[in-house]
């Protein structure tokens, strides 16, 4: 090399740089989350802990790492979200893994999780779970974690969610009390289930083209999605519900802003009894309703 070459060391950016630059970048896109999305993000172009890059500030960036870097920037500055790009997404206390074919599981569905373990609060039962729309599998894998004897059924209108929901199972080491089908809401099951748990869809056609761009550009349209009063998936659960619980069986329905009163209308015209106010999430929305056979 002679005196005059350029180090390719020298060239690249510190790390806390580039973070700098990308946080800079994200923010100019109107992320709302500038500062975590890009640590999250150059973090997994340099296979690191998100932790790590404030101790290792000054090393720079390798080459890849930063090829790899402003490919991830430049996708979620078109809106694509961390999860998907880093292709897995926290929930409860578990990883799960994502796929083109399922939502993002987010903190608001916690809350049905929550309403279904103070529905049955006994650790030991052996609880018979169905999970309608399973997606990723993140209802019915939090509530096997905390009901050790408990079993399950997830469900899926979408033989792609329904693959993700089996292998985050099994990651979670969860599949031997576990299973997924490919079925629309329960139709071919027979019943005699302690727990139905559901995150259906429940956007209405017209609220498609105001929603996020993270959402309408990259969550599927089928487990948005339900009618033109986004009651079409409640609708079809209501319907099932009888048949599906055994006697002292429960429910509990994650619910879109503003749909409590319709939805607790619709289980109680299929006999359910309503078990009080939804339960609300950190937001203050009402979000997850439980129901019993009266």
């Amino acid at each position: 090399m002679t005196p005059c070459a350029a180090s390719p060391v020298a060239d690249a950016p510190a790390i806390a740089i580039l973070r700098r630059r990308m946080t800079t970048a994200l923010a100019a896109a109107g992320c709302q989350t500038p500062d975590l999305d890009a640590r999250l993000l150059l973090a997994h172009a340099l296979a690191t802990d998100p932790g790590d890059l404030f101790t290792r500030g000054e090393e720079p960036v390798p080459a890849a790492a930063e090829a790899a870097a402003e490919a991830f920037l430049a996708r979620r500055a078109a809106g694509e979200p961390v999860g998907r790009i880093l292709g897995h997404r926290a929930f409860w206390s578990l990883d799960l893994l994502l796929s083109p074919d399922t939502l993002e599981p987010r903190p608001d569905t916690e809350t049905v999780v929550e309403a279904a373990l103070d529905m049955f609060p006994d650790v030991a039962a052996p609880l018979r779970i169905l999970d309608l729309g399973t997606g990723t599998g993140a209802i019915l894998a939090a509530l096997l974690l905390e009901r050790p004897h408990a079993t399950g059924i997830g469900l899926d209108r979408s033989e792609g969610a329904a693959r993700t929901a089996r292998d985050n199972l099994a990651r979670a080491g969860l599949n031997p009390r576990a299973s997924v089908l490919v079925g629309d809401w329960g139709a071919a099951l027979a019943g005699g289930f302690d727990l139905v748990v559901s995150n259906p869809p429940y956007i209405t056609a017209g609220e498609m083209a105001g929603l996020s761009r993270e959402v309408r550009l990259f969550d599927p349209a089928l487990a948005l999605v339900a009618g033109e009063d986004g009651l079409d998936a409640y609708r079809a659960i209501a319907a099932g519900l009888p048949r599906l619980l055994r006697p002292g069986g429960g429910a509990v329905l994650e619910l879109g802003a503003g749909q409590e009163a319709s939805v607790a209308a619709l289980l109680r015209a299929r006999g359910l009894a309503v078990c009080g106010p939804a339960r609300r999430d950190l937001g203050g929305v009402p979000r997850a309703l439980a129901a019993r056979i009266a």
